[in-house]
């Protein structure tokens, strides 16, 4: 697996050291063997894992701006977990309501010894925003409507939403409630995955 992710990450140009490639590996080794069990993702297979999960999450750090962010409904930690794995310098607070997924979230956390993740069950629109974040990030969670009108209390001043999307969405573009202005729409390159992806950048004005 360790080979297989070397050659993805060779292929988008993204550069490692080989301790954060182990991290991701076994990070991907938790996932599947958690899965069975817990039902954290519809992927079972751990090589295709680490194309729909890893380099999908972690196409996104070069966009990112700031120090702590948030990932809301993170899920098993998607992309909060392989982006704390490749920004260690950046403070990631993962959001979920659900208790199992929070509980293997804490047990990454323990395995791996990352030191700048904070798993925290809550839902969204309840989780204090004290103090606030520049970035609040999220991968298949809700509409573009629906992320910043549930988590408009998340980001700082100069903050930003970050929303992982497939094909661009123009229609949730143009129907964004007033306050918020698409800033860039950055189409991204995964290999060896099919369909579209593009992170959606939103930044409210908060004049």
């Amino acid at each position: 697996m360790l080979n297989k992710l070397s050659l993805l990450l060779n292929e988008a140009g993204i550069s490692l050291s080989e301790f954060q490639k182990q991290q991701l590996v076994a990070y991907v080794e938790m996932l599947h063997k958690w899965n069975k069990a817990y039902n954290l993702t519809s992927v079972r297979d751990p090589n295709e894992m680490l194309v729909r999960h890893i380099l999908d999450s972690i196409v996104v750090a070069p966009f990112l701006q700031g120090e702590r962010f948030i990932d809301v409904g993170t899920g098993p930690g998607l992309p909060g977990i392989p982006l704390s794995i490749v920004r260690p310098e950046s403070q990631f607070t993962l959001l979920d309501s659900l208790g199992k997924r929070v509980r293997f979230l804490r047990q990454v956390q323990h395995t791996l010894a990352l030191k700048n993740i904070t798993p925290v069950q809550y839902r969204v629109e309840e989780f204090p925003g004290e103090p606030p974040f520049d970035g609040v990030i999220s991968r298949a969670f809700a509409s573009l409507n629906d992320m910043v009108s549930w988590c408009h209390h998340l980001p700082g001043e100069n903050g930003r939403f970050y929303a992982l999307k497939g094909q661009k969405p123009t229609e949730e573009i143009s129907s964004l409630p007033a306050g918020f202005c698409v800033e860039s729409v950055e189409k991204l390159r995964v290999p060896k995955l099919e369909g579209e992806r593009h992170l959606v950048v939103i930044k409210p004005n908060k004049s």
